[in-house]
């Protein structure tokens, strides 16, 4: 019987994407970590994979992976705001690849973390709400596309048996399937590439002592850096703002004071420079972590007071 020669590329080619799985549950696989019996845990980390009962959850390292068990009694909340007002309760569903969630719980003789309770905040939720619109359609096309090439595979084997031993067909369909191996690896390096992302600048912006007000130095800085970004292909653009603060009074209000100043330069972006609120990751205020100069001297302290307005490329929307 002569061969649809239509019908055989699309069989080779879905069979090809078939045989492509999802490279970071390898990942996981081989870096999970294991929960001693028993042990009290308290860890942050981010969704990568998502079952019914269960999840499994890269820490903010992105070394190690942890299996989480879900049971009846896991409390899912956000974080609580402020010392009465209690976090708001959601459902496991809730619980999306992509969020980033603190859990408490215990260790099992599996080696699995059994949660007790899961927080997380109401803006990381949205966040992955984004993202799991946009991979779902994704993976179910090409999960109907791996049921399309079984079941034509079994339709047509028996009868196009002959024509696959036909030289001329057998070596264009092996340059079509070729290229359809190069799409499905494409496709597959874009889906694994939306949690890593690239460095590509970092703004230093400078602030007074004890004073979250944007001055007129750094919004010169970020106005020169906003013309150069206007120069740039910006496709899979993201910007993470975080806050530090120098050493001078207590620790908590350096905290509160650098995640003041983070806002103060997400809301000079936002009205001066139309910076669209998707392109935003959940802004930071560091404190008086990670300075990059001495607290002991003036020249060190002003260094220290400052916003880093960081620039990544998300690889998978940028499709590198």
């Amino acid at each position: 019987m002569k061969m649809n020669r239509t019908r055989l590329v699309s069989l080779i080619a879905f069979a090809l994407i078939a045989c492509f799985g999802i490279t970071e549950q390898i990942s996981a696989q081989q870096n999970m970590k294991n929960v001693a019996d028993g042990g009290q845990v308290k860890l942050m980390g981010i969704i990568t994979s998502r079952s019914p009962d269960s999840l499994v959850i890269r820490d903010l390292a992105g070394s190690d992976f942890y299996f989480v068990e879900l049971i009846s009694s896991t409390k899912v909340e956000t974080f609580k705001k402020g010392a009465f007002r209690g976090g708001k309760e959601y459902a496991a569903s809730y619980l999306l690849r992509g969020l980033r969630i603190e859990i408490e719980g215990t260790g099992n003789s599996a080696g699995h973390l059994v949660a007790r309770s899961i927080n997380f905040d109401e803006s990381d939720l949205k966040t992955a709400q984004a993202l799991d619109a946009r991979v779902d359609p994704v993976e179910a096309q090409a999960e109907a596309n791996r049921k399309k090439a079984a079941e034509d595979a079994e339709r047509i084997a028996a009868a196009e048996e002959n024509a696959k031993r036909m030289a001329g067909q057998i070596e264009e369909a092996q340059a079509i399937a070729a290229k359809a191996q190069a799409d499905a690896d494409r496709a597959n390096n874009r889906i694994n590439g939306l949690n890593d992302f690239d460095s590509i600048k970092t703004i230093v912006v400078p602030f007074a002592t004890g004073s979250s007000v944007l001055g007129p130095s750094g919004k010169k800085i970020i106005d020169e850096a906003a013309v150069w970004v206007k120069t740039q292909d910006t496709k899979g653009w993201m910007v993470a703002v975080v806050g530090f603060a120098d050493s001078t009074g207590n620790t908590a209000k350096n905290k509160t004071l650098s995640e003041k100043r983070a806002n103060s330069v997400i809301g000079y972006l936002v009205s001066r420079h139309n910076l669209p609120l998707t392109r935003l990751i959940q802004p930071f205020g560091a404190g008086v972590d990670k300075p990059v100069a001495t607290n002991t001297t003036a020249s060190g302290r002003a260094q220290n007071r400052r916003v880093e307005i960081r620039l990544l490329v998300n690889k998978g929307i940028a499709g590198d």
